[in-house]
């Protein structure tokens, strides 16, 4: 199965950038079919899309930017949002402007249906894809699986460790990794948590007696939930003058597998302009398919799994 990349992934890569050199090459990828990707410069009044392909300008038409334009399930801030970023498309046609001027005329809308029809109505449940972040809201963050076609993790699949928002996870244009969930209405949904690894596989990060940096994630009458990883967080006791997303020093009291627990003693918590913690995500899986994943321990009598 061919994997079509989110939008950004071909833009500067020498062969697109190759393709993009001259008339003739344009139109032997006219013939061919094939996808390219450009900056967008100009979203103009009739909400067409002027894209700079280095040798000419192409012209995206309305209906052509994007799938379901034409129909109106799509709105026209798909459009403009896309100025000033890469955006795919296939070579239509070459006309000339009001000017005179060759132009190439493209459709992001066929490159879009060609990733439906030869990559995305292939992916099932459990298949490890790449995605790119383009907008977070408070239920989940928004991702690109090919071409820009969207698609959504919801806020409580994004990890193990609960977030306020997406963005104690994600920031826009981050690449990341995720599990196909399943589909709905003709939309792939998607998941994260799964990619993160199990309680054990991050609580061997750590041992008992270091003092390791961690993330005020919910605090509570019974004490304060610090993450270590995206994936484990322990308990600390309550205690004054902390607050949700502060930075903190902590020290591990306790690793307790069979109960799936890590105790916690705070050392210090400052803002996070006054300190340093490696949030980066860290992969167990990234690739290939999963059928199911067993989060919880095996004497645990909390059981955090997922079936695809």
């Amino acid at each position: 199965m061919k994997e079509y990349l989110p939008e950004g992934f071909l833009y500067g890569t020498p062969e697109n950038t190759a393709l993009l050199s001259s008339y003739q090459c344009l139109s032997e990828c006219l013939r061919n079919g094939t996808i390219l990707e450009a900056p967008c410069i100009v979203c103009n009044s009739s909400h067409d899309l002027v894209v700079d392909l280095g040798c000419m300008r192409g012209i995206i038409p309305r209906e052509e930017g994007a799938v379901g334009i034409a129909e109106g399930t799509t709105k026209d801030i798909a459009l403009i949002s896309r100025v000033n970023k890469p955006v795919c498309f296939v070579v239509t046609d070459f006309e000339r402007d009001d000017n005179g001027i060759v132009r190439a005329v493209l459709s992001r809308r066929k490159a879009q249906e060609m990733c439906e029809e030869n990559y995305v109505a292939k992916l099932i449940p459990g298949d490890v894809i790449p995605a790119r972040v383009t907008h977070m809201e408070q239920f989940g963050c928004f991702v690109d699986i090919g071409c820009g076609i969207p698609s959504l993790i919801p806020i409580d699949l994004i990890s193990v460790s609960r977030i306020s928002h997406p963005s104690d996870r994600f920031s826009v244009g981050q690449d990341i990794k995720a599990v196909v969930k399943s589909f709905e209405n003709g939309r792939v949904c998607l998941t994260h948590k799964e990619l993160l690894g199990t309680w054990e596989q991050n609580a061997a990060l750590f041992s008992q007696g270091e003092t390791v940096t961690g993330i005020v994630r919910s605090i509570e009458d019974y004490g304060i939930f610090v993450e270590l990883t995206p994936n484990l967080a322990g308990l600390a006791e309550p205690q004054g003058g902390i607050s949700i997303n502060q930075h903190a020093g902590v020290y591990i009291k306790a690793i307790i597998p069979e109960k799936m627990k890590i105790k916690l003693v705070i050392v210090n918590a400052v803002t996070p302009d006054n300190t340093y913690h490696n949030n980066e995500l860290n992969y167990f899986i990234n690739s290939g398919h999963i059928n199911s994943w067993i989060y919880s321990v095996e004497k645990s009598r909390k059981r955090i799994d997922t079936y695809f």
